[in-house]
Parts: C-alpha cells; sequence; structure tokens
C-alpha cells in the first residue's frame, strides 16, 4: 500500500513532463507543470527509497518516512493547500534521515553514511521547496539526494572487491557534493564548479570501482543489472561538466539537458537495473528478469540521446518533444513488462 502514491506519483510526474513539452495530457491541474520534478524525485523516487531503508531497518516507525512522503506527492498534485504538501515532504524526509541513524547505530558503515547525506540533501530541498525557491535552484540538491543513495548501495555491493582507498573517496566525494549544494545556494560561482567536480569524482569512482564493469561480462538477470548500471553511469559526467565549467543553468536547453542527464539517464536506468532485486523485497512478490527487459532500457537512452544531443544541442524542439514522449513511453513499456512478467510467475507458480 506504501507503493500506491509512489505510483501516482509518477503517473502525475509523467503527466506533468506532457504540460511541460506542451503536449496535451489526459489530466491537467493548475500546478502540476511546476511541481511534477519534486513529485517524481522526492514522491516516486523517494517513496521507493524510502519503503526499501524501512523494510531494511525495521520497526513500523520507519515507514512513516514513504507514507509522509507519498502523501506529499499526492497533496501536491490535488488542490489541497500547497503548505500541507510541503510539510508532508520535509517530514518524509526528516524521518527518512532517522531511518538512516537507525541503521548506522546498528552498523558504523560508510555505505550507511553516504546513503544518510543523500537524505540529508532530500531534506534541504525539501526545506527550500517550502520556502519557495523554484526547482531550478533545488537540481543540486535533488541530484544529490538521488546520486548519494544510489553511490552508498553500490558500495554495499561493491565492498568485498574495493580497496581499502576507495570509501573514503566516496564519503570525501559525497561530503564535497553537500557543501557544493550548500555553497551554491550563497556564492554559485564557487558552489556549482565544487558541486560539479564532485559528480564528476562520484562518476569515476561508480566506473573504477562498480562490480558491473565485471558483471557484464556474466548473463541472464546480472549482466542486465550491470548493463543498465553502466547505461546510466554514462549520463552522470552532463550535469558534473555542465556545473563545473558553466555553473548553474536554470533555463533553456542546458537545464533541459542536464536535468534529463540525471533525472532520466541516470536515476531511471538505476531503477530499471535495480527493479527485479528491490521491488521483490518490498512488496513480497517475485519479479522476474526477462531479456524483454531490455527493450525498454534500451528506447529510454535512444530517446533521451535524441533529446539532448538532437533536441537541446540543436535547439530543435520536435526533438524534445519525440524524446520526451518517448522516454515516458520507455518507463510505462518498463512497468508492463514488469508486470507481465510477475503475473507470468505468479501462473507459474499456481499451476
Amino acid at each position: 500500500m506504501l507503493l500506491l502514491p509512489g505510483g501516482v506519483a509518477l503517473l502525475a510526474g509523467l503527466d506533468g513532463a506532457l504540460l511541460r513539452l506542451g503536449l496535451p495530457v489526459p489530466i491537467d491541474t493548475v500546478r502540476l507543470a511546476d511541481v511534477h520534478g519534486v513529485v517524481l524525485v522526492l514522491g516516486f523516487a523517494g517513496t521507493l527509497i524510502a519503503t526499501e531503508r524501512a523494510v531494511a531497518a525495521g520497526g513500523r516507525w520507519a515507514y512513516a518516512a514513504p507514507a509522509a512522503l507519498g502523501l506529499g506527492a499526492v497533496l501536491l498534485v490535488s488542490p489541497a493547500p500547497r503548505h500541507l504538501a510541503d510539510l508532508a515532504l520535509l517530514a518524509g524526509a526528516v524521518l527518512l534521515v532517522a531511518v538512516y541513524v537507525r541503521l548506522w547505530q546498528r552498523n558504523w558503515d560508510t555505505a550507511v553514511l553516504v546513503q544518510a547525506a543523500g537524505a540529508v540533501s532530500a531534506t534541504g530541498a525539501a526545506l527550500l521547496w517550502a520556502a519557495g525557491l523554484p526547482v531550478p535552484d533545488l537540481l543540486g540538491w535533488l541530484a544529490g539526494f538521488l546520486v548519494l543513495t544510489i553511490a552508498g548501495e553500490r558500495l554495499e555491493l561493491a565492498r568485498v572487491s574495493i580497496p581499502p582507498a576507495a570509501e573514503p573517496i566516496l564519503a570525501v566525494s559525497a561530503t564535497a557534493l553537500l557543501a557544493g549544494a550548500l555553497a551554491g545556494l550563497l556564492w554559485p560561482a564557487f558552489g556549482y564548479p565544487v558541486l560539479g567536480a564532485a559528480v564528476l569524482a562520484i562518476t569515476f569512482w561508480l566506473y573504477r570501482f562498480d562490480i558491473a564493469g565485471r558483471t557484464v561480462r556474466t548473463s541472464g538477470r546480472t549482466r542486465y543489472t550491470a548493463v543498465c548500471l553502466l547505461a546510466g553511469y554514462a549520463w552522470l559526467p552532463v550535469p558534473g561538466l555542465v556545473w563545473l565549467l558553466i555553473g548553474p543553468v536554470r533555463v533553456g536547453a542546458g537545464y533541459d539537458a542536464t536535468v534529463h542527464a540525471v533525472m532520466i539517464g541516470f536515476v531511471l536506468s538505476m531503477i530499471m537495473a535495480h527493479a527485479p532485486v528491490i521491488l521483490p523485497a518490498v512488496v513480497r512478490r517475485p519479479l522476474p528478469y526477462t531479456p524483454w527487459m531490455y527493450a525498454p532500457v534500451a528506447l529510454l537512452h535512444g530517446s533521451l540521446l535524441l533529446r539532448v544531443a538532437i533536441g537541446d544541442l540543436r535547439a530543435l524542439p520536435w526533438a524534445v518533444q519525440a524524446g520526451g514522449v518517448a522516454n515516458i513511453v520507455a518507463v510505462l513499456g518498463f512497468a508492463g513488462v514488469a508486470a507481465m512478467a510477475a503475473s507470468r510467475r505468479r501462473a507459474e507458480v499456481s499451476a
């Protein structure tokens, strides 16, 4: 049930994406186009992450974090007063930090600290959003939440095969990312280069130390996961280089390329990569791997390449729109493939 508001947030966010592309939509509300980024990051991805962490932490209180984040997303796309939605999102982010405190008390682990830094970044984003800052000013905080969470999770899996220096490198990079996001509010000329350098350092870390570089040579689900991971990592240098070399980009093609490189190319590829492993642990239902999962993954990255390399760089609106629509089709297509794989598994078990 906790994932249901996250699903609503996903559909609402995709609907808002169509609005921002200037295309017809099934449902329109007064503020949907303006809030769709926060709805997707804190509402959809935040609910998924917080639910998985609540399962790991144990204790009923931990499930208050995904509940609050999901509620905030639903309120944000509804006619309810916005301050109620903002309060729920902030409460969910703070509770997620508390979940990581619980996990840290159980196991003093660098991976937990890195993920906790991501939750702190989410809290900063929720607080600044409640204070009235627009999404472009929050991008470093929103991206930091997801990048640090994923990097910390990958550290958990790679620890047995990495050198001792790898953990401190990631910890320093995570600290620099938070420092850059904070400094970017007050001194953008200094903060954004630090933020960009931190993202590039984390990208290097992922390529250098993550086990995906080795498991991509295997087969089946393990190879599929590695392919999704490596494809997602390839998009992280885009925001890293933009922030390092240019600084804050809040409008236009540069902003479109930056935000969607990290949120679609990186984050959604990570979700597709981990879905066969994480979702069964959360919903207590099997999600078997099927080679058909490669189809929406390929469409996701191909359409994003169309949107960024042709639409944004060459200032061709039709390519931006076509790529954006295909991005949405890829997400819905993956959900369809996952649903069919899960239903086929249940049919086989019942037979």
